[in-house]
């Protein structure tokens, strides 16, 4: 690391900020006004200001870092690690039970035995942190200096995604999807939602809050399908969601608030990633459990001394020094996969009472065992039935199916371009089941003739409309047989069967993270106490950031690190267009239809001809309104307006 030229030493030395920092600051908590002592960027501030290098408090030049899991959470933290910490390369080291990098964002498989995505990812313009780190790392196929995010954008800037199927129902027949459906109580409730305090949530869920006519809206089935929500999950994660992705709710409908990668998760984001990291030194330990992590821990915090794992059948302690650092994945989403194919079912071996046993639970639930600091595990891995969902991928030669996904699909899936723009959910489908064609080809090698398609559903426990069995008791080809039911061309069954390599994967713990939950479930980033451990994923607690997504996985692991090694610069809290006039509005109209809403009509008249006339979206066949005394009083607020402005 260079060090900090000594024309700066009457400044460090005398300041009372540096190494004073908030490296987590909360928007839902400041005010945001400016004082002689706001030196730092308000608490959701984005931008180049917060592209600063990180000033260490120190040399890191012998110092480890043992980050455990190489999911992309892990990943990312040797990122920062290396970035802004100035951490040598070689001096990280991954340790994972698995054989192969990357978590749950995984895609293998080939043509001849058929790929294989348990998950895919639906992305948002507002992941700061994630294309933060992937502005930096080189692109998968462009040439230098081009990095994944400028991949990402040559690609989405000229091949938009829409839908034009976004609901089917009636076996195959495109349902209308432009409207919400919403009655004025529901969106009343959704306002309500979005206006209590997060403590007022612990332990509720969806369900509890909100009427079966919400729940069997258009606008619920838009919203649990895109993000794999159940009624009975957490009230607060929804919350937290609206305010994430509020900028986004009018898109939701057909998807045009969305951009997605060119290739599957692997390949396009950790395969670059952990090339960089490679190139930097950094050394991935496969094949290595971790059980436990020796804390001591006294009155002056909690410190790591020791990490205890399993190689080769034998038990290895690995010795934490006083300038290490852990990095641990608590939990996991898609631990005891259990697969089947186009003949066999998953063999689901645990249940309930046995739930919670494997590497990423049992880690963390030895840490929760040492101090109420670490959280609750069992609050998210205890109950299968809540947190489940099956997933099959298809690798599809030319068939009826495939034909007939032409029909439901913006382009024709073999050009390249955008397919079916995001999953099309079957409304009237008894496993809520939903299916995808992204752009092909979906993995770099994949033949020409080939599309791979992605289905998954949201209930286990219903029998299927046409098979009378729930979805984790069907083959792979039962399930082609529902799917086909569903689009109509039951009468063609053979054909697709003969022509489509299905294999399937039951989830156990896919949202576990959505469970309803309260404060102290989920440990901080940095537990209070903790020296040297930061725990990174889905498993922790943000101030107002959301589950399921890489975006999250990559704030936790920034968190992490400048909060570990003391770096003078902050993680910004989530995108702050939940605050933008804008996009509020746009929300209130969406939610309503585009209807004319409480107050609508005077908002117009005021802003007509200003400068702020544009925030309101127009509504087809506009019509004037009636000129109550109100109006008339409105009228000469405008003329005062005018007088002011001349």
């Amino acid at each position: 690391m260079s060090t900090i030229n000594s024309k700066f030493d009457k400044i460090l030395n005398t300041s009372d900020q540096f190494g004073k920092i908030n490296h987590e600051p909360d928007s839902s908590k400041e005010v945001q006004i400016n004082t002689p002592e706001k030196t730092m960027p308000f608490s959701d501030q984005i931008g180049n200001y917060q592209r600063n290098k990180g000033i260490p408090l120190q040399s890191y030049e012998n110092s480890k870092i043992y980050i455990v899991g190489s999911g992309i959470a892990g990943m990312s933290a040797a990122y920062y690690f290396i970035r802004d910490g100035h951490v040598p390369g070689k001096n990280i080291i991954f340790l994972d039970q698995l054989s192969v990098e990357g978590g749950s964002l995984d895609g293998a498989g080939n043509a001849k035995d058929g790929y294989i995505i348990r998950g895919g990812r639906e992305m948002d313009m507002t992941y700061e942190n994630l294309w933060d780190m992937f502005q930096d790392i080189p692109a998968l196929e462009l040439p230098a200096p081009y990095s994944v995010l400028d991949e990402y954008r040559l690609i989405n800037d000229n091949d938009p995604n829409y839908s034009k199927a976004r609901l089917i129902h009636n076996q195959g027949q495109i349902q209308d999807f432009s409207k919400f459906g919403l009655e004025k109580k529901d969106q009343l409730a959704i306002v309500k939602l979005l206006l209590k305090k997060k403590e007022e949530l612990d332990d509720l869920s969806i369900e509890d809050y909100f009427s079966e006519s919400f729940l069997n809206s258009n606008f619920w089935f838009f919203w649990r399908s895109m993000f794999a929500f159940e009624n009975w999950h957490s009230l607060l994660e929804l919350k937290l969601y609206m305010h994430r992705f509020l900028h986004a709710i009018d898109g939701m409908k057909d998807f045009s608030c969305l951009v997605f990668p060119k290739y599957n998760q692997y390949d396009t984001f950790v395969t670059p990633l952990k090339d960089f990291l490679v190139a930097k030194g950094v050394q991935i330990q496969f094949d290595t459990l971790v059980k436990d992590l020796d804390v001591h821990i006294n009155t002056e915090g909690k410190t790591v001394e020791g990490i205890i794992t399993e190689q080769n059948g034998e038990e290895v302690r690995i010795p934490i020094g006083k300038d290490d650092y852990v990095i641990v994945t608590t939990g996991s989403m898609t631990e005891s996969t259990f697969y089947g194919d186009n003949t066999t079912v998953p063999e689901v071996t645990i249940d309930n009472s046995s739930a919670g046993q494997s590497a990423g639970w049992k880690l963390w639930k030895n840490l929760a065992a040492k101090s109420e600091v670490f959280g609750k595990p069992e609050k998210f891995c205890s109950h299968i039935e809540k947190s489940s969902w099956e997933s099959a991928t298809l690798t599809c030669r030319p068939s009826a199916f495939t034909e007939k996904l032409k029909e439901l699909c913006v382009n024709d899936p073999y050009s390249g371009k955008t397919a079916t723009g995001g999953i099309i959910t079957i409304t009237d489908s008894n496993w809520v089941m939903s299916f995808t064609c992204n752009r092909q080809p979906h993995f770099p090698t994949q033949p020409d003739d080939i599309l791979v398609v992605w289905v998954y559903a949201l209930l286990m426990d219903k029998e299927g409309n046409h098979v009378k069995k729930t979805m984790p008791e069907c083959t792979g080809n039962e399930i082609l047989a529902e799917l086909c039911h569903h689009l109509g061309m039951t009468d063609q069954l053979d054909n697709v069967i003969e022509n489509t390599i299905v294999r399937t994967a039951f989830m156990p713990y896919i949202t576990s993270m959505f469970m309803p939950r309260a404060q102290g479930d989920r440990p901080r980033v940095v537990p209070e106490g903790c020296t040297n451990l930061g725990l990174v994923g889905q498993f922790v607690e943000t101030n107002n950031d959301v589950v399921f997504t890489m975006e999250s996985s990559v704030r936790t692991a920034r968190i992490a690190v400048y909060n570990l090694l003391n770096l003078n610069k902050q993680v910004p809290d989530i995108n702050p267009l939940q605050y933008d006039i804008r996009h509020l509005l746009k929300a209130t109209q969406a939610l309503n239809d585009y209807k004319p809403f409480l107050g609508e009509g005077i908002l117009r008249k005021i802003l007509k001809n200003t400068y702020f006339e544009h925030i309101l979206v127009d509504r087809p066949e506009e019509k004037e309104e009636h000129e109550s005394f109100f109006m008339e009083q409105v009228g000469k607020f405008q003329e005062w307006i005018k007088g002011v402005k001349g």
